[in-house]
């Protein structure tokens, strides 16, 4: 089929529709038939919170689970409130100031105020 594109981890041709991704049955590598979309126009990239909404600079959240920070035996307690983040890329997505100290978190464990 002219439509199914090859793979692009090993651009082997062998790949096929597994409901909404393809799938490549050589490497077994699966991405989506729709790509997302995940900067817009001008590079910023596009981060969501756990409800979906998209995040932005500037914007107020709250931590919806108790976070451990990594390196030191402090907690950082659900629903404490960060603001004025900063969307940067990478796995930790956000960057805010809790209780004084610039901490990088995750967009997943956060929800907009």
């Amino acid at each position: 089929m002219p439509d199914i594109p090859a793979c692009p981890v090993c651009s082997m041709e062998n790949t096929y529709p597994d409901g909404d991704n393809f799938i490549c049955a050589d490497c077994g590598h699966e991405w989506p038939m729709v790509p997302s979309q995940t900067t817009i126009d001008d590079d910023v990239p596009v981060v969501k919170d756990s409800n979906g909404n998209r995040l932005a600079d500037g914007d107020d959240v709250v931590l919806i689970k108790d976070l451990k920070v990594r390196g030191s035996s402090q907690v950082i307690k659900q629903g404490t409130k960060v603001r004025g983040i900063r969307v940067v890329g990478g796995d930790h997505d956000v960057e805010g100031k809790v209780a004084g100290s610039a901490m990088m978190l995750k967009s997943e464990f956060l929800k907009k105020v």
